[in-house]
């Protein structure tokens, strides 16, 4: 009897872990196939030389943006999924216009041309041009310091780096990026006539960074011209205003604001098997800025997110919850595909479940941050064993992505793809993100590591806290 009390014992304890040895070892064995499948087979890296090569910048309301959006609707409905469709948005529509052109005249005749960019978003300066004298100041916050009387008439240059002592890239950049959107409506405040911006790159060079800036609540009549300048003209532009502080700057922009136009959200979906009430998002932003090809901003988390789903359909892999791959319109300047995307799952009233986007570029994978609750992440961490074969390390807390983020309610878990970081402002924004700056085998690493997330996720689900106490109650 005693035998035979120890023998059940035994087994009540020995049968959970070997059961879940199994589940490891069927999982390990499923990232394997995904990664292989990625590295080996992947299709990824040619949507991308197209939307780069064959399509270039995507600025909302272009007719690039909407070649992309015929492109990626064509190329999901090619892999079999159950249900692409095009969601309508209306997006604002801002056009460049011709080059800028800037110099600076340090005496009457004496000039240096420097590189410059209008800011999206900026309103165009007068037919000729603005020139006037310029007052450097650190961040929007020196603005107060100096006043109205040593601004009023002057051009503005905002002349506050990124922290090159900053490890996270993104934290150096979100240290000084309020200057680029909001400096031109707070320096029209005291009078500006113009607003320069250093560009938001670490790297010294002559290529001038764009991105969204807003004047807020300024009226139309009293919106001054903003540009970025290339960090190695800032650094020329901060030297000889040490010397000289009489000299003036002179720049043209020729931007123009339109009426908003619609666009779309590109949407594929695989259906759920067991609980297809259950969504699960994947995603990047479909539009770009147009002075470089959007390669990595964000065309690899477009091509990456649609290699999910591609994926899973040649691994023959049925979801239990319901997959979909959103390519969002307008991130860039507005936002407003991902909020049109969640407006419309709530009027649904569907159930999201996690939403994953890939908006950090192509480079190497390094992990993922979570928007999400202890336990939520608690139950995440435990699968970080599984991603250590392939150097995947970085699991922490702590934001997600622009576009999943008005999904966010109840036990919903954002997250996002989180590649190596130090190379990426070389490129965001400028016209150096294009295609050649985009490793093949990084882009693709990107690719199998989402969806090894998206499995894992799909095949145990997302813990609910407050049905998890319920229960214990």
């Amino acid at each position: 009897m005693k035998n035979i009390f120890f023998t059940v014992l035994s087994l009540l304890i020995i049968n959970p872990v070997t059961a879940q040895n199994n589940h490891e070892q069927e999982d390990s064995l499923m990232l394997r196939k995904i990664y292989d499948m990625s590295l080996l087979h992947g299709k990824s890296y040619d949507w991308l030389d197209h939307l780069s090569n064959k399509i270039g910048g995507r600025l909302s309301g272009s007719y690039q943006a909407q070649q992309a959006v015929e492109y990626t609707k064509a190329e999901l409905e090619s892999l079999g999924l159950d249900k692409v469709w095009l969601q309508p948005v209306m997006v604002p529509k801002w056009t460049r216009g011709s080059k800028e052109f800037a110099y600076v005249e340090t005496s009457p005749g004496t000039t240096r041309n420097v590189n410059i960019t209008a800011l999206g978003g900026s309103v165009s300066t007068p037919a000729s041009g603005t020139k006037a004298r310029v007052i450097e100041v650190q961040g929007i916050e020196d603005l107060e310091r100096y006043g109205e009387e040593q601004i009023k008439g002057k051009i503005v240059f905002f002349n506050r780096p990124m922290r090159p002592d900053l490890i996270s890239t993104f934290e150096a950049y979100g240290g000084c990026v309020d200057q680029r959107y909001s400096g031109a409506a707070e320096a029209g405040k005291f009078g500006a006539v113009g607003v320069i911006v250093r560009s938001m790159t670490l790297k010294m060079d002559d290529y001038p960074h764009t991105g969204s800036m807003s004047y807020g609540e300024t009226p139309v009549s009293k919106r001054i011209p903003a540009a970025a300048i290339s960090t190695n003209d800032a650094a020329y532009l901060s030297g000889i205003l040490k010397m000289n502080k009489h000299l003036q700057l002179y720049f043209k922009l020729n931007s123009e604001q339109h009426e908003d136009v619609q666009s779309y959200n590109v949407i594929g979906e695989i259906t759920g098997s067991e609980h297809p009430e259950e969504i699960m998002v994947v995603g990047g932003h479909l539009d770009s800025w147009d002075i470089g090809d959007g390669a990595h901003d964000d065309g690899a988390g477009v091509v990456q997110s649609m290699e999910v789903l591609r994926l899973f359909k040649e691994m023959g892999y049925k979801p239990k919850r319901t997959i979909r791959v959103v390519l969002f319109m307008n991130e860039e300047n507005g936002l407003r595909g991902g909020n049109k995307y969640a407006e419309v799952a709530k009027s649904k009233n569907e159930k999201h479940i996690f939403a994953l986007e890939s908006d950090s570029g192509g480079f190497t994978p390094r992990g993922f941050s979570f928007d999400a609750d202890e336990a939520q992440f608690a139950q995440i961490q435990s699968w970080k064993a599984l991603f250590k074969p392939y150097l995947i390390h970085y699991f922490e807390l702590g934001g997600s992505g622009a576009d999943v983020g008005p999904l966010k309610q109840g036990d919903v878990v954002l997250a996002g793809l989180r590649p190596d970081s130090q190379r990426y402002f070389d490129h965001h924004h400028a016209a150096t993100d294009t295609f050649e700056h985009v490793n093949k085998r990084e882009l693709e690493l990107g690719a199998a590591t989402m969806a090894s997330l998206v499995y894992l996720i799909d095949n145990y689900g997302i813990k609910r806290i407050n049905t998890d106490v319920e229960e214990k109650l």
